[in-house]
């Protein structure tokens, strides 16, 4: 079954996430996932935040840029956030963008390398494992977590290229693709994932998450091409707009191009976020199986 979310932006000021995550919680919604991009929100506040205001919604954080955290503070926040909200909390990391990163003094030489050393030993503390290790970025001596998640958590990862593809693959459980993927590309991205998988030593299921840029309303169509002018993006090659119908079918492509999970991504000028989440929980999902 095809898990399917939506995403709250951080152009939005911090105070907006209540009542959007609210609605998105009674209309049903299963995740509801944040930005955490500079310089804007913190993607670990505002998850919990979200959490503790709503009952059964899923949260997600995509994504939390490697280059700017210590992996041991990572993992504590992570512990707490799954001891706290058992089985609602999904964060992914990733790179971040480079010139943000080069902003604040974080920008390594080697991402990959990091993202490698980072994603490994963050999986290795949220197991309740004592980690030492002597990496290019990534050093700990003999640290532990006296609150591990009691199960264990997944640690996934944003990709775009196909290196990180591949990586994600091989030492993630699972990979967050960016809003601006086509079809093709989820196909692409699916098989890349699976080679990193084939090389790697990670086991049990690899979720792929799907970003997916969405609008509906009489000015749909117009609201999304501008925004991704916005984003520098050739409009039309990829999201979706229209009813729900529209909506669910494209969201069905996507699954059956290899997503496991459906996020979908309004506007940053959506004239009704609140409305966004209820039309996603009670008008698209009931048609996306069917």
């Amino acid at each position: 079954m095809t898990v399917l979310g939506a995403i709250f932006l951080p152009m939005h000021p911090p105070e907006r996430l209540r009542a959007v995550a609210r609605a998105a919680d009674e209309a049903g919604l299963e995740e509801l996932w944040l930005w955490e991009d500079c310089f804007k929100e913190s993607g670990i506040a505002a998850a919990a935040a979200a959490l503790a205001w709503t009952e059964r919604l899923r949260v997600g954080v995509g994504l939390l840029p490697v280059p700017l955290r210590n992996v041991a503070l990572t993992a504590m926040e992570l512990a707490t956030m799954h001891r706290l909200f058992p089985d609602r909390f999904t964060v992914a990391v990733g790179h971040g963008v480079q010139g943000w990163m080069g902003q604040v003094g974080a920008r390594v030489e080697s991402p990959m390398t990091l993202l490698r050393e980072y994603v490994t030993a963050l999986r290795a503390l949220l197991r309740g494992e004592e980690v030492t290790v002597s990496g290019r970025y990534v050093r700990l001596d003999g640290v532990k977590l006296d609150w591990p998640p009691p199960s264990g958590a997944a640690v996934l990862a944003g990709a775009v290229g196909p290196g990180t593809l591949r990586l994600s693959g091989e030492v993630a459980d699972g990979t967050v693709l960016v809003s601006s993927t086509t079809t093709d590309g989820v196909r692409r991205a699916r098989a890349l994932v699976d080679e990193g998988r084939a090389a790697g030593q990670v086991t049990g299921d690899h979720r792929v998450v799907l970003f997916a840029h969405a609008a509906t309303g009489p000015d749909a169509q117009a609201r999304l091409a501008a925004y991704q002018q916005r984003w520098g993006e050739e409009p039309g090659r990829f999201g979706v707009a229209g009813d729900a119908a529209t909506v669910a079918a494209a969201v069905r492509g996507w699954a059956a191009a290899g997503a496991d999970t459906v996020v979908l991504e309004p506007t940053d000028d959506d004239p009704d976020l609140e409305g966004f989440m209820r039309f996603v929980g009670t008008e698209v999902r009931p048609l996306v199986e069917g």
